[in-house]
């Protein structure tokens, strides 16, 4: 055996892409704001197609036959689809890609003369199909054919928007003036601009920054449909001469319209706008524009459309009247950033006197009657709501207001309404809280940089801090197992060669990866989670389908960090392919590796098999071959603590503990106070030693630094959890096996080893549990999966018994089963878990004062 580290994710350090959001809230005791807060990321990563909608596609075994699809979940460029007329049932659920798929919207097939029929499975299940067929057609959800067909396939509206692309931005002070603009750069939607005619000045001069959905956006040839005149913003408008302007304003003029971009935008217009009933010099509150750090005294100073208002700030050096003089923006009634006067009194908020205010303390009712002006009436306001998913304290990622560049670690302080207060980190210089609206598109919810590959301002750590943190495991030397050839594989394993090896979607297009869940799972990997993932995930790009398939596989893991380390990139593997950063969080800890993955379709299927080599499970657990009924491998026959023959490895054996010691009440007393360490299988508690990690295997007998009297662990499912019914095969099983015999009594100075294999069953349950005693008729260090089943099917915990024939639980691995692994790894409230380590103790006094001599 050699040492190994596994190192936890999250080691700051003094580069912006050491930060890690995990840790920061972890040592900072906060949370994130959720993600569906920031609704305006969400819209940017939809393609229009959601779920829900139908369309055509062909069958898998009859290409040139199609039939009516259902969307049941997007990832990307992937779509998790059902066959109409199979309802609720997923097990028949397909992932395609839109990109290589041959997808059309409803109506297609009758269109084009080609043949629509069910599958088979639909076929018995519906005899009048062809019924079904019609009221599908009549009442679907198509998906747009522009969807399925063209340059927008498969790409949502930020891959629409590239740099390089022009388009027009509506004057900020004027609804009737635009200019255009050219992409820069697209970070995640959020879109550098520069206006035309700069592109000469200095890289900072003629920028600005706006994200995709902004209301004064627009494609080429906007203005000019709209009746504006192109005139440059006033902030550019002193640094060229009048002709270079006009040179300019003609080519803007020229420019074709881009549907492309136009397409891109489109989501923005769907954004519905509001009548609003303010007039010329009614007064408000206002966030200053300049400074989003105040709320101030602002003037409606222009009514452009009953759409469209002018709103400026009050200026009060040199211009006594009182209305406005400062800067100035355009508003519509929903704009975020007005506010009727008094907001700031009725929510406790200082408001900032306009500059040239000669009192102490400012009193609206006085400056009203200075200005000799109204207030804008309260019903000018949309209804204010304070249903949001903001609260003090939780952690995001904002805009710096003076310098649009840059994005920070942000902290929520203050939240009033629908406004909230953020601290930003990581400035130079120190501002004051900026002051945002929950529905501002200058915010982020965490990680947003990470993803979009932007580097995130954050307060950088002391040096004395940056030190890595590892943790130490104990990797167990391996064999490698013995090959197995594909070619050995039987005729009733399904595999269709032009699925198999891509031949239809290119070179770089993996196939159907599927989840054999009856295969052998191997010591790291929960059989039930197993069941319960997507029967396969595929076609696609090998890269992105070979992630999500190791991603899912990690999440069915006991201990999802063991799993990364066998997984991480060794340095002798020979495909050169792309190497991918998979992620995984397990007792409150985040775990990180490296992983090569292969870019071609030939490789995938060896791919497939040398990682589940590496996870010590049937090479058939997962890959392109699907095991329709008996495994080629004959995995069948293994059981967690039985791998250890499959590849080659010795096992230890459970002897008599030191002292004949046990954890029951009744039972010998412990010599000392010392608490002894108790030995695990499968899961861990959640309190463990920071010094070490284990990772032996799931059914060996390893050691842990524990306590085993913990029992404050945290409720899980419900009882009822545990009695869901088998599937046919498992019970055909488990009616097969006899019911073991009734166990009987024998005084201590009888008691004997015995040869036979039949577990005992326990005594009458009614008798006071120190009084209860049991006869072992074989030593459970022999007993199959079958044997612990029938012996839990004895208990009043029988309703668990499906769990240790889903997990394999066979005698071994029972005397390694405590409370809290018990808890974890079965999903038990604490009451049936103590039930359960009840009878599990017994067996184990019963196997120490019979069998461990």
């Amino acid at each position: 055996m050699h040492c190994g580290l596994l190192e936890a994710e999250g080691a700051s350090g003094q580069e912006d892409s050491d930060f890690n959001w995990e840790e920061y809230l972890e040592e900072q005791g906060a949370s994130a704001v959720p993600h569906s807060a920031f609704k305006h990321v969400d819209l940017g990563l939809q393609t229009g197609l959601s779920p829900g909608m139908k369309l055509e596609v062909p069958l898998r075994d009859s290409p040139d036959t199609y039939w009516v699809a259902t969307i049941i979940t997007t990832c990307g460029q992937l779509l998790l689809l059902r066959y109409e007329g199979f309802h609720d049932d997923r097990r028949a659920d397909f992932w395609c890609d839109i990109m290589t798929a041959d997808l059309h919207p409803i109506g297609w097939s009758r269109q084009q003369g080609q043949l629509m029929k069910p599958p088979e499975g639909i076929r018995e299940k519906h005899e009048h199909w062809e019924t079904l067929l019609e009221n599908v057609l009549s009442e679907a959800c198509s998906v747009p054919a522009n969807l399925l067909d063209g340059p927008h396939r498969g790409k949502n509206p930020l891959d629409l928007l590239a740099p390089g692309a022009s388009v027009e931005l509506q004057d900020p002070a004027d609804t009737a003036a635009a200019w255009g603009a050219t992409i820069e750069d697209n970070v995640g939607g959020r879109l550098c601009l520069r206006y035309a005619g700069t592109e000469e000045m200095a890289p900072t001069h003629g920028k600005i920054w706006l994200f995709y959905l902004h209301p004064l956006l627009h494609p080429p040839g906007w203005a000019k449909e709209h009746g504006c005149v192109l005139i440059p913003p006033a902030v550019i408008r002193d640094v060229q001469r009048d002709a270079k302007w006009d040179e300019v304003q003609q080519q803007i003029s020229n420019q074709k319209h881009d549907g492309t971009v136009a397409e891109g935008l489109k989501l923005k217009d769907k954004i519905p706008t509001s009548a609003h009933c303010f007039t010329e010099g009614m007064k408000l509150e206002a966030i200053d524009p300049i400074a989003p750090f105040h709320i101030r005294p602002a003037t409606v100073t222009k009514v452009f459309t009953s759409m469209y208002f002018l709103v400026e700030m009050d200026e009060l050096r040199g211009n006594s009247s009182g209305r406005g003089g400062g800067p100035a923006f355009l508003c519509h009634r929903d704009s975020v950033g007005i506010l009727p006067v008094q907001w700031s009194f009725k929510n406790g908020i200082q408001l900032t006197p306009p500059p040239g205010y000669q009192g102490q303390d400012f009193d609206w009712a006085d400056y009203l009657k200075q200005c000799g002006t109204e207030a804008a009436p309260q019903h000018c306001f949309p209804v204010e709501s304070s249903v949001h998913s903001f609260r003090e304290s939780m952690k995001l990622e904002a805009v710096n207001p003076l310098s649009p560049e840059h994005i920070h670690v942000a902290t929520v302080t203050k939240v009033r309404g629908q406004y909230i207060w953020l601290n930003l980190e990581g400035l130079k210089e120190s501002l004051p809280e900026v002051i945002v609206h929950v529905d501002s598109m200058d915010i982020f919810p965490v990680s947003w940089c990470e993803t979009n590959g932007y580097p995130l301002q954050h307060t950088r750590k002391p040096k004395a801090v940056l030190k890595q943190r590892r943790v130490a495991v104990v990797q167990p030397e391996k064999q490698d197992p013995p090959k197995a050839s594909l070619s050995n594989a039987p005729r009733h394993q399904a595999s269709s060669q032009s699925e198999y090896a891509g031949q239809n979607n290119g070179k770089y297009s993996c196939p159907k990866i599927y989840f054999n869940h009856r295969c052998f799972s191997g010591p790291y990997l929960n059989k039930g989670r197993i069941a319960e993932l997507p029967q396969c995930v595929g076609p696609g790009s090998c890269v992105l389908v070979l992630k999500e398939v190791l991603t899912l596989l990690i999440n069915t893991a006991y201990k999802p960090s063991r799993v990364l380390r066998e997984l991480q990139l060794n340095e002798d593997m020979r495909w050169q392919g792309h190497r991918e950063t998979l992620k995984a969080k397990y007792r409150g800890k985040s775990y990180r590796a490296t992983v090569e993955l292969v870019r071609m379709a030939d490789q995938v299927a060896e791919f497939c098999r040398r990682t589940c080599m590496k996870l010590e499970c049937c090479p058939n657990l997962f890959g392109p071959l699907m095991v329709l009924e008996r495994c080629s491998e004959n995995c069948a026959v293994l059981t967690k603590t039985k791998y250890t023959h499959y590849y080659g490895k010795k096992s230890k054996q459970v002897g008599r503990p030191p002292g004949g010691q046990t954890n029951l009440k009744g039972g010998v007393k412990r010599a000392g106070r010392r608490r002894k360490k108790r030995k695990h299988c499968f899961v861990h508690k959640k309190k463990r030693s920071s010094a070490s990690l284990d990772t032996s295997p799931g059914g060996s007998p390893q050691a842990s630094g524990e306590d085993e009297d913990d029992l404050d662990e945290e409720d899980s499912l419900s009882e009822d959890s545990s009695s869901e019914l088998l599937d046919d095969s498992e019970q055909s099983e488990w009616k097969s096996q006899p019911v073991s015999p009734t166990p009987v009594e024998t005084p201590p100075h009888q008691r004997r080893r015995r040869k036979t294999h039949s577990p005992a069953c326990l005594d009458d349950e009614n008798q006071p549990s120190v009084a209860k005693k049991l006869c072992l008729d074989s030593s459970p260090l022999e007993w199959s999966v079958a044997d612990v089943v029938r012996f839990i099917r004895t208990t009043d915990c029988a309703p668990l018994a499906r769990i240790f024939f889903d997990q394999e639980i066979d005698g071994q691995a029972l005397l390694l089963l405590t409370l809290s692994t018990v808890q974890e790894c079965m999903d038990l409230k604490l009451g049936p878990a103590v039930r359960l380590c009840h009878h599990i103790e017994r067996v184990k006094l019963a196997f120490y004062q019979q069998y461990a001599d």
